[in-house]
């Protein structure tokens, strides 16, 4: 027997009425996103990373009819399991889909492999970034809502996963278990980890800590590709610690371009994680074959008062950033930041944050749902989120901007410290608070010099 699924316009009203009442009930999905409805065999509880188990789902957008695929009476074949670290701890888990078909889900590329990440507000900002910046390839992501087992499981991003492949990395992808000396050193998807996984090889970084690097393609290894992988890193890694920064080689392995536009990424997002953690890297087969940084994973913002490079800010974990620290010595990389950072800067910045509003606000129905199915305490509406990431966006690329790097600049420490913050509005009067509508935040800092950014008090 099917349960009876209520038309969206009777779901709305419901909502409504509940709502108005002010009873915390889970009504289920709005509609105002597209709906993905999964179903495990026997209603399986999904509680492996390691095993997918079988299912079937259908996807339904009520704005865009014509991106339906599937139905409740004719289901599409699936299979699903959890994935992420940290995120997998969580109360709402992160799922792993692999479709019985490929699929072109939501308008994005057709493939069999996706993935149901947890709400994320930067997730959609940064992955526009690595549009915006130029990066090889970034994933693609959609909001939606997910029923899962008939249980309403808040938004998601429905997002394209990082591999190797037509519709996705499209560069040369040698075989599993490959003994051929001469193609072993192209076609490969690793990345820099912070957690330990049984697909990895380990080279000591320095005499502190160990790089780990998992190699996701191929994915099976030969022993020449383990030997060969091992001694590839060791190589770029010693190339990277050569204190000459003058005769160091670490261009020839590593393309200086994309690892200065990853960079540039990781820092205007404010985003930890970035060297140590989800840190992509891919070789394709080509005459100069080096390694480039990217596809872009699991992105966050910290939203604070930016003080110094990400690299360099505390945490409230001990994972330590890979290599940075050691490029940003290097001339050539700081001229290589530079140069991308003028293709951004300033034109692409109120188009990114038009991007923003464009993708997330239309959640805010949706958002209202999560927050009652999680009983989240954060009470904020969705445009009070995107308003307060726009505006660390918007303070984070001023300071990067009054910072790009220079000669040296890896020997000296950059720690300013804000000595005032003024909001005047368009009338041109002052006050130590912002003023409703369109203010510029100017910050005075101790060394005398001044950063202005704009900003929306709605």
């Amino acid at each position: 027997m099917r349960w009876f699924k209520p038309s969206i316009f009777a779901r709305m009203i419901m909502t409504a009425f509940v709502i108005m009442l002010g009873t915390l009930v889970v009504m289920g999905q709005t509609g105002t996103l597209p709906i993905v409805y999964i179903e495990t065999d026997g209603h399986r509880a999904i509680t492996s990373k390691e095993y997918y188990i079988p299912g079937t789902y259908y996807l339904v957008d009520y704005q865009e009819p014509d991106m339906n695929i599937g139905s409740a009476e004719n289901p599409m074949a699936l299979e699903i399991k959890g994935r992420g670290h940290s995120s997998w701890k969580g109360t709402k888990k992160p799922y792993k889909i692999k479709l019985g078909e490929k699929a072109p889900l939501l308008g994005m590329n057709a493939n069999k492999h996706w993935a149901l990440l947890k709400f994320n507000e930067p997730t959609i900002a940064g992955f526009r970034l690595g549009n915006i910046m130029g990066m090889d390839w970034t994933p693609s992501a959609r909001p939606v809502e997910v029923v899962l087992n008939g249980d309403y499981q808040g938004i998601y991003f429905l997002t394209e996963t990082n591999r190797i492949g037509k519709n996705r990395l499209d560069i040369y992808e040698q075989p599993d278990l490959n003994d051929d000396e001469g193609s072993i050193p192209y076609g490969w998807l690793v990345e820099v980890d912070n957690y330990y996984e049984k697909n990895q090889i380990f080279i000591s970084e320095n005499n502190m800590w160990p790089l780990r690097i998992t190699y996701h393609s191929p994915e099976a290894l030969s022993s020449g590709q383990r030997t060969w992988l091992t001694e590839e890193f060791q190589r770029i890694n010693d190339a990277v610690y050569n204190p000459d920064k003058d005769h160091s080689t670490w261009e020839q392995y590593i393309d200086v371009d994309a690892m200065a536009r990853y960079f540039i990424i990781q820092e205007v997002l404010d985003n930890s994680d970035g060297f140590h953690g989800s840190f992509y890297l891919h070789k394709d087969w080509t005459d100069d074959a080096r390694w480039v940084a990217g596809p872009l994973w699991d992105l966050s913002c910290n939203q604070r008062v930016k003080t110094d490079y990400t690299f360099r800010m505390k945490t409230s974990y001990n994972f330590i950033p890979h290599w940075i620290g050691e490029l940003i010595k290097d001339d050539d990389f700081g001229a290589a930041v530079v140069n991308a950072w003028h293709e951004f800067y300033p034109d692409e910045v109120q188009p990114w944050m038009n991007y923003i509003d464009e993708h997330l606000l239309p959640c805010s129905e949706a958002f209202e749902q999560e927050k009652i199915r999680w009983n989240w305490t954060d009470q904020q509406t969705i445009a009070e989120r995107v308003t307060r990431l726009k505006n660390s966006l918007l303070n984070n690329i001023e300071w990067f901007n009054n910072h790009l790097p220079t000669s040296g600049i890896g020997s000296v420490v950059v720690n300013k410290e804000i000595v005032k913050v003024e909001y005047v509005n368009m009338a041109g009067m002052r006050s130590s608070s912002p003023w409703n509508g369109v203010n510029i935040k100017v910050t005075t800092y101790n060394d005398g010099s001044i950063s202005t950014t704009k900003i929306i008090k709605n």
